[in-house]
């Protein structure tokens, strides 16, 4: 674990933050100068100086005022005093009150100057590229997803700020998950201030800590959050027990747009029908791999799960100091996932559920009409994968869980590792690292019986059915911001590697800065990604916990794979008895 700690894994932020339109405003604004330092004659375009400022200022999340903008203008005041008020006039400058007697203002961008701003500088890339040069693109299959071009795709707009700030006690507070995505979006807090005028208070848990705070949360008279994340496995037992709020009893989903989101990261925020989150996140578990030592030691992607044993074969190579592949092996809820997530691989779901074309049913869950399926032939298979995979693994393994299964791959002692893409910045955003550029992403490789499958995971935000009603409005606000198009490609610019939303896969410089949206869309399109391996019943964390306890025992030599899922399946089975005595 030294060369795991020596990586660097602190900054994950992209280095390709700055975006197309940032570059471009910046272009702009020192060809100006250069143009009016090298002709006198030439006066300063006091519009284009205005805009430029304001522009700059909405994305580095700056307050703007009458004042300032007159400055950036470079003209005299009451020149560039009657400039500012022709662009207020045509539309292109919003004015938001900055203190309850609305006799002070902040400046904003419209959403039609951003709306002509994004076109512009569109023109303005592709006018330089071919005056100057510049690579052609291709046109081949990955310019297509669900039969619309990414070639022909608008750019999405940047945020822009709320008509009016939101106004609300002590600002918006959101619990959510202590991983990059939520990172990102804290790295963000000040432009997202801006964005809806009120202060953000974010606290982040690890995964079983989140789930613990929502639940003591839920049991205060009023919910210290507005806004919280959960788990998609978590979406059951929180609407059963009345933990979060029926989002169309407080707003217009149609609002959100719905189906511009993940058909499985959508379907994963309802329970019984009804939409209790929106999604944040939507990350595939995916295996990772090296292409350059697949293309060294002439292997073939695997998509098979024999064909992934023998590339964890022929690339473990302890006396060198590189393993085969990491992986979710850790006690309890780490391990639980794997064990869900292979018995997948193999074709069979954790619980009795019907199978429709694509997969299983997950839509009458609420019905409760289900049981446990673990000691099956399928089950045996994937335990007999998983202590054959044990083999080709670090010797760290039985203690690896989330981020530990990708740092040592980001460092270059694994060859592949199973992964959720929100990990992905671990390396994609580090050049040190020797998996940087070097990595392909599949879904995982398929047993018998099984079709490859990439299991969803990522979370949705939801309201606590706590919430103070006066503080609900501003909510739900918070919320359509958050999840928002606009929202979503700012997280993915600034080092985020999730997305729920097909539009923001689709905008082209979300496209160019991973392969991995790529990658997703593919398995989107055949049907790969699968909402089914961790069905959201309200047992579900206790069944992925007694998963996670046996088959860690299986894997020490404790028990023998029979054995372990006998002991599973028996646990199981009292604990969805227990839960339905307890209702009844």
């Amino acid at each position: 674990m030294n060369a795991v700690g020596r990586h660097n894994q602190g900054n994950l932020v992209s280095p390709q933050a700055q975006t197309d339109t940032l570059e471009i405003l910046s272009f702009l604004d020192e060809f100006s100068d250069e143009l009016e330092d090298a002709l006198d004659i030439l006066a300063p375009n006091a519009h284009l100086r205005m805009v430029l400022h304001l522009l700059q200022g909405n994305f580095a999340a700056k307050t703007v005022t009458p004042t300032s903008l007159i400055s950036a203008s470079r003209v005299p005041y009451a020149t560039a005093n009657r400039r500012m008020k022709e662009m207020i006039d045509d539309g292109l400058i919003e004015m938001r009150a900055r203190t309850r007697t609305g006799k002070s203002f902040s400046m904003h961008p419209s959403e039609k100057l951003l709306a002509q701003w994004m076109q512009l500088s569109g023109r303005l890339r592709r006018l330089a590229a071919s005056r100057f040069g510049g690579q052609p693109e291709t046109q081949d299959s990955r310019d297509y997803y669900f039969g619309g071009s990414y070639a022909a795709a608008q750019s999405i707009p940047p945020l822009r700020v709320l008509p009016e700030p939101l106004k609300v006690p002590g600002g918006i507070r959101v619990l959510v998950h202590g991983d990059p995505t939520f990172m990102v979006m804290d790295n963000l807090k000040r432009q997202f201030e801006q964005v809806i005028g009120s202060d953000i208070s974010q606290r982040a848990f690890s995964i079983d800590r989140l789930r613990e705070e929502a639940l003591r949360n839920a049991k205060r008279d009023r919910s210290r959050y507005d806004i919280i994340a959960v788990d998609l496995p978590w979406i059951g037992e929180f609407a059963e027990k009345g933990i979060l709020m029926p989002l169309e009893q407080v707003m217009d989903l149609s609002r959100l747009d719905p189906s511009d989101f993940h058909t499985a990261g959508w379907k994963g925020g309802h329970w019984g029908g009804r939409a209790f989150g929106v999604p944040a996140q939507t990350t595939p578990e995916l295996l990772f791999y090296r292409r350059d030592l697949f293309a060294e030691a002439g292997l073939e992607p695997p998509a098979t799960t024999d064909a992934l044993l023998h590339a964890a074969r022929t690339l473990h190579d302890p006396r060198r100091g590189r393993y085969g592949i990491g992986w979710n092996a850790a006690r309890g809820t780490a391990l639980g996932h794997t064990v869900l997530m292979t018995l997948a691989d193999f074709g069979q779901p954790i619980l009795n559920l019907p199978r429709i074309a694509g997969g299983f049913d997950t839509d009458h869950l609420a019905e409760g009409d289900y049981r446990a399926t673990i000691d099956t032939e399928a089950g045996l298979q994937a335990a007999e994968f998983l202590m054959e995979l044990l083999k080709y693994s670090p010797p760290d393994i039985l203690s690896m869980s989330w981020y530990e299964r990708v740092r040592p791959y980001a460092a270059g002692t694994i060859a592949m590792a199973y992964g959720y893409t929100l990990l992905a910045p671990y390396f994609e955003l580090d050049e040190s690292s020797p998996a940087y550029g070097q990595t392909g992403y599949l879904p995982h490789p398929a047993g018998p019986g099984g079709s490859p499958v990439a299991p969803v995971g990522g979370y949705v935000m939801g309201i606590p059915a706590n919430l103070a009603p006066d503080r609900i409005p501003a909510a739900v606000e918070a919320l359509t911001v958050f999840t928002s198009p606009e929202a979503q490609k700012l997280f993915v610019q600034n080092g985020s590697r999730t997305n729920p939303r097909y539009s923001v896969s689709s905008d082209p410089e979300v496209r160019r800065t991973s392969s991995i949206f790529e990658a997703v869309d593919g398995m989107a399109w055949r049907d790969e990604l699968q909402f089914w391996p961790r069905p959201p019943v309200p047992e579900i964390c206790d069944i992925i916990q007694i998963c996670g306890e046996e088959f860690h025992d299986m894997l020490r030599g404790i028990v023998t794979p029979r054995e372990a899922l006998s002991q599973a399946q028996d646990r199981a089975d009292a604990l969805i008895r227990q839960s339905r005595t307890n209702v009844i």
